[in-house]
């Protein structure tokens, strides 16, 4: 016997900063680019998740919009009758 113990716990599966956030926009690519851009000399832990959540919000904005868009040109608007 080599005295390792009996199996011990698996380690946990790795889960990424953007699910942890509730995010689909990629938190460890906004970090990655927010360092490599010359932004700031040091960058937070919290900035890359705060951007990635306003990115993702504008994104969300941005298509639905043109999805009411493409609903108003599929509606038939009558001119009022007087």
């Amino acid at each position: 016997m080599s005295g390792r113990g009996k199996g011990g716990k698996s380690r946990a599966k790795a889960k990424t900063r953007s699910a942890r956030a509730g995010l689909q926009f990629p938190v460890g690519r906004v970090h990655r680019l927010l360092r490599k851009g010359n932004y700031a000399e040091r960058v937070g832990a919290g900035a890359p998740v705060y951007l990635a959540a306003v990115l993702e919000y504008l994104a969300a904005e941005e298509v639905l919009f043109f999805i009411f868009l493409e609903w108003v040109d599929s509606t038939i608007w009558l001119p009022k009758l007087k």
